[in-house]
């Protein structure tokens, strides 16, 4: 290692101790025992450039084990990003573009938010895909517009995750030859060392996934780790994982090696010592030597001219694909075709259906014309009717001789659009999150409500990050029957609900359902939940309701029975609006003055201005009876504490939808009788 090496690596690291320590708060140990490894990525390796965080042929690098931020943070600044050092010595301070994990869109070149471990690395699965299918679908004979990797740094931490191992092991079955993962290999957690819950043979693991494993024996070996990140991208049927040993902490003459340098400041004394210790003058902070910064960021014109190469070949790409080219450039734009909404369906007479059967006709519809859009289900297309027929299943090239049983259809290598996930809810939704984040796409996931509680994680993080993934989810109620309180959902509406910034919707027929869609596809800076049915809904006569276009504002008067202000609303979402309907309808016959408003999205209707939401539900009605096949908790926001939410507040059973929608008090008679009571008070 030449002293510009490792004088590079220590300004790394103390960078980040520096910073740590200023904020008395933070992780030092993983900076500094992988700053080396990182130092030879980034700067041998990591095709990127400062100057354009987003040039869409860069390299992707997501800092899994996201609590070694600083890490992060070092290499931003020394490489050029617009990340000055006023903002490392604002480390997790409020307003600084260098919080305690990295945020995606916050900070520039961060490709991802991380920190809830395993999470990361998921989303790192994700964008390697999204670069596959890409690749397959427009580079072309001497064109390759789309060639790039994906990196990632993991922990102990990350690989302990369940998230992670249902990730990487389809990584795997895809064989994803451009992803390679640094495992910083230091032993050490936070409580303690990891022999005392994690013993497994990391090596044996990731082989049985399919992965290459290769190893690096000192980290700081920067030789090592260069000929091991060569080794990885050479390999083009397998995804890599570098096992690179390292000591956490590295440097500190009392803490490295020890848990004690994870998760909190080294201290004034260790830090000075540390300092003294790898030859770093002691009373100095924040110090980059200059001929450090110059080597550092020649990244610049490094980055400049590798973007100015891609540019040159993606024009010449341009003049010999003309039509592919501009596809693709618009997909990487975001923009979606300017007609697609034409292609929506709209039901003028059909049967009844469950909205996921009606979600189906939509996806059908959209598909031809919505090219990037990319999804499947955690192996439950039978029953959520989320497959994109004829366009094949994405499955790693060349295609099996013989087609998979059960498979959509047949094969299509990357080029498919049918993503098989398996059994791996948690994982389907990180690297649904990841797919977003690398662009170019629309991605879907689809499962059954009940089971959104195991992919929440990575919902939350697409809600943070405003990504805009939708998430399909059917057998929303105890209306789903048989299959009893395990499979049905009762908290889950309101779990879902209580995320900022993720829209749920619940439609009420075959038409909301399209509008749902197109609410979905519209939206650009976060995700949305879509909840439909397992069981069969009528279809809504608009010839005597509103038109279902009015789900775009989130709740709208359905019907009513008089232009007069009303003595009574009631208020429906999903399957329970036509109960509403049909129980206004009732009492209207009484002579009592009834609107009946669908409230398929709170987050939408929420959003209205107050003249139109009072307009829909006005403030002078006390009369209010909500009804809706979950938890009434937050109901109150709309019926007051002088309504009467009528729902389902405790577990479901095994029995057949109508006896269930019947012991509940789902029904018709149930709403007549309790709109009666609240309006003889």
């Amino acid at each position: 290692m030449s002293q510009l090496e490792r004088q590079s690596i220590n300004a790394i690291r103390f960078l980040a101790a520096d910073a740590i320590q200023k904020a008395n708060s933070g992780h030092p140990g993983l900076p500094m025992g992988a700053a080396a490894m990182a130092y030879v990525l980034w700067t041998r390796h990591l095709r990127h450039n400062p100057a354009d965080p987003n040039w869409p042929d860069r390299d992707r690098f997501v800092l899994s084990a996201g609590h070694g931020s600083m890490l992060l943070y070092a290499l931003l600044h020394l490489t050029g990003y617009d990340l000055p050092l006023e903002e490392i010595q604002r480390f997790r301070q409020w307003g600084s573009r260098t919080p305690g994990h990295p945020e995606a869109g916050h900070t520039p070149g961060v490709e991802a938010t991380t920190g809830p471990l395993g999470q990361g690395l998921a989303h790192a699965v994700g964008l390697a895909i999204a670069e596959a299918h890409l690749a397959a679908t427009f580079n072309r004979p001497g064109h390759t517009p789309i060639d790039h990797h994906t990196y990632v740094l993991a922990s102990d931490g990350d690989l302990m995750e369940g998230v992670a191992a249902e990730a990487c092991a389809l990584a795997g079955h895809l064989q994803l030859g451009k992803l390679v993962v640094l495992y910083d290999d230091n032993q050490i957690s936070l409580a303690g060392g990891t022999a005392l819950s994690f013993s497994e043979d990391v090596a044996a693991r990731f082989r049985a996934q399919d992965w290459q494993v290769l190893r690096v024996e000192d980290g700081n070996d920067t030789a090592a780790v260069d000929a091991a990140l060569a080794l990885a991208k050479k390999e083009a049927g397998q995804p890599s994982l570098l096992m690179v040993r390292t000591h956490i902490g590295y440097g500190a003459p009392h803490k490295q090696g020890s848990y004690h340098a994870h998760g909190a400041p080294l201290g004034p004394q260790e830090l000075r010592e540390s300092k003294q210790h790898l030859g770093w003058p002691a009373e100095r902070e924040f110090y980059v030597p200059p001929e450090v910064a110059a080597h550092l960021r020649q990244a610049l014109a490094q980055g400049q001219e590798r973007q100015q190469r891609w540019e040159a070949a993606r024009a010449a790409y341009a003049k010999a694909y003309p039509e592919p080219a501009a596809e693709l450039e618009r997909r990487l734009a975001g923009t979606l075709p300017p007609d697609w909404e034409a292609a929506l369906p709209h039901f003028d007479q059909a049967d009844p259906l469950p909205t996921r059967k009606a979600s189906e006709a939509v996806l059908q519809a959209l598909a031809p014309v919505l090219p990037e859009l990319v999804g499947g289900s955690a192996d439950l297309n039978p029953s959520t009717y989320t497959w994109l027929k004829d366009f094949g299943d994405l499955q790693a090239p060349p295609a099996p001789a013989e087609p998979v049983q059960g498979a959509v259809g047949e094969a299509w290598g990357y080029q498919g659009r049918n993503l098989h996930f398996g059994v791996r809810e948690h994982a389907m939704g990180a690297i649904a999150g990841g797919l977003a984040l690398h662009g170019g796409l629309r991605a879907y996931t689809a499962t059954f409500l009940v089971f959104s509680d195991y992919m929440r994680p990575p919902m939350r993080l697409a809600a943070l990050m405003g990504l805009p993934v939708v998430y399909v989810f059917t057998h929303d109620s105890i209306g789903l029957g048989e299959d009893g309180p395990t499979h049905q959902p009762v908290e889950q509406l309101m779990n879902l609900r209580a995320v900022p910034n993720l829209t749920v919707i619940r439609p009420a027929d075959h038409n909301e359902t399209v509008e749902a869609w197109r609410a979905a596809l519209r939206r650009t800076d976060g995700p949305t939940a879509l909840v439909f049915s397992r069981q069969k809904l009528p279809l809504l006569d608009r010839s005597h309701c509103a038109p279902a276009a009015g789900l775009q504002r989130g709740a709208y008067v359905l019907w009513e029975s008089t232009t007069d202000e009303p003595e009574l609303l009631l208020i429906g979402t999903g399957s329970e609006a036509p109960l509403a309907l049909a129980a206004g309808e009732q009492l209207a016959a009484k002579g009592i003055a009834v609107r009946v408003v669908s409230l398929p999205s709170w987050e939408l209707f929420d959003q209205q201005p107050a003249d139109y939401r009072r307009d829909v539900l006005p403030p002078t009605v006390r009369a209010r009876v909500a009804v809706e096949a979950g938890r009434t908790l937050g109901w109150e926001h709309y019926v007051g504490l002088e309504g009467i939410p009528i729902g389902v507040d405790r577990f479901g059973a095994s029995a057949p939808g109508p006896v269930l929608y019947e012991k509940y008090g789902l029904t018709v008679e149930a709403i007549v009788g309790k709109a009666r009571e609240l309006l003889e008070e």
